[in-house]
């Protein structure tokens, strides 16, 4: 089922080996957007021009030169077009300059495209915005391409681009990544910069990263983007000695991995969802792991609890940050209606509730890291990617917040959990459900794990290759 479409590495060596040029590549992906997107909506900014025009300027000599690349238009910037996070609100917040981690992207030579479509401020783990419309999946047009890197993921999955960036909340990255049939990669917390944006202290949840067909763009892609940025107040780890790259064709060694299933106290998870996690749990065991079956040791509200409060304290930040730039007060039509219960709700909390969701998150981090600690320290945990299937559009409904308080836990139920410890997680390709949608295995470790997790990917990939592109990609 793969279309031959090759990755971002194997553009950048063919690129730099004269078999074809920048030009003829970003030309290319041009073509495949404007052919494409129509049926997907992925793309809500587009600067071919301008591209184009760096290209014929001359483009820095890095290792992923001339790759074009879109970006996901939520807290990263792309000078010249609206950082929108799919919000009314901020539909014109034209940006007059990159942020780091897109400027990091250019010093790696590559080419951006534009931005990509998100849900509203990130909050749905289904991409269908009210501004920019619902984002299809490349293998199922009438199903959610996961959120909040919906866009990015179908940017992806299509071949519009080799790879996309995303950023991870509460499974940003990993929840579209198993949708749409790609591998993402979690980093850990403070790994890669936000700036211009706080993160790793006002926006503890939230991480940087990127969409990718093949474990080793993932790699490289975090080769270019991880580093302190000046002034940046944490940092999570160091790379590895010959980088992440190098970690892809290593030998994991035989590890002892956990495998759950349950979400305890949490949502019920679909048996489609487990079958995925057991098939690659029998996998693991060929290839040499011990696999033993564990509980979390964290039920599902205390989590939930915490990461609510904290992204709701800044979702409440970011919206009144935008009034006040604007000089007025928040209109009906200003936010969806599940964003506006979310601000309603935590406009109120107090202060000291918000210090008690920080502490409960290194609680958090406390218990579960336990996991990897001690005489029987596992080395890895396997869970489900989802607890339920990929929904069809339409049923994340942000217009109807009763429903989304009922629904969505379903979709993050076992990814939320790492972004409150701060650890690296990845979704890796595991197959298809009935419908023949693919299906993601989700794996999480401790902080600054991502040399294993990229090592474990690697040995995944070699062992069951997945198809890299959905069959729309032709």
């Amino acid at each position: 089922m793969s279309t031959g479409l090759p990755d971002a590495i194997a553009t950048a060596a063919a690129i730099r080996s004269g078999e074809t040029t920048a030009r003829e590549v970003v030309e290319e992906s041009i073509r495949r957007i404007e052919k494409l997107d129509p049926q997907l909506n992925a793309m809500v900014g587009t600067r071919y021009d301008e591209a184009l025009a760096e290209v014929d300027a001359g483009l820095p000599d890095g290792p992923l030169t001339g790759v074009p690349v879109v970006i996901k238009s939520l807290a990263a910037d792309v000078a010249g077009l609206p950082t929108t996070g799919g919000s009314r609100l901020f539909a014109d917040d034209v940006k007059t300059r990159d942020s780091e981690l897109v400027r990091r992207y250019k010093a790696a030579g590559m080419v951006v495209l534009g931005t990509t479509n998100t849900p509203e401020l990130g909050k749905n783990a289904s991409t269908e915005p009210v501004l920019h419309g619902a984002c299809r999946n490349p293998w199922s047009l009438d199903h959610s391409t996961g959120g909040s890197s919906g866009g990015s993921a179908a940017a992806v999955a299509a071949g519009l681009v080799p790879v996309a960036h995303g950023n991870d909340g509460g499974g940003s990255i990993r929840i579209p990544a198993a949708a749409c049939g790609l591998f993402g990669l979690k980093p850990s917390r403070g790994v890669i910069p936000g700036a211009p944006y706080a993160s790793t202290i006002s926006s503890p949840t939230s991480v940087h990263g990127a969409l990718t067909t093949t474990v080793r763009d993932s790699a490289l892609m975090l080769d270019v983007s991880a580093g302190r940025a000046p002034g940046q107040a944490t940092f999570g780890a160091t790379p590895p000695p010959g980088g992440y790259l190098g970690c892809v064709e290593k030998d994991p060694g035989s590890l002892r991995i956990g495998i759950a299933t349950v979400v305890p106290d949490g949502p019920p998870v679909d048996p489609t969802a487990v079958d995925a996690a057991r098939r690659t749990a029998d996998l693991l065991s060929d290839l040499g792991h011990r696999v033993v079956e564990i509980a979390l040791p964290v039920s599902h509200p205390d989590f939930a609890r915490h990461s609510g409060m904290v992204m709701g304290a800044n979702l409440v930040a970011h919206v009144d940050d935008r009034l006040a730039e604007l000089g007025r007060e928040l209109r009906d039509d200003d936010i969806e209606p599940f964003t506006r219960v979310m601000y309603d709700r935590y406009s109120s909390l107090p202060m000291a509730e918000l210090l008690r969701a920080l502490e409960g998150f290194e609680q958090v981090g406390f218990a579960t890291s336990a996991l990897f600690t001690g005489p029987d320290a596992l080395d890895v945990v396997l869970t489900p990617m989802l607890c339920l299937r990929t929904p069809r559009l339409g049923v994340l409904d942000t217009t109807t917040p009763e429903v989304m308080y009922t629904l969505a836990p379903g979709m993050a139920g076992f990814t939320s959990l790492v972004n409150v410890t701060g650890g690296s997680a990845m979704s890796v390709p595991a197959g298809f459900d009935p419908d023949g949608l693919p299906v993601g295995a989700h794996f999480f470790t401790d902080l600054g794990g991502e040399p294993l997790l990229l090592s474990l990917a690697g040995q995944l990939e070699r062992a069951a290759p997945w198809p890299r592109h959905a069959p729309l990609a032709g």
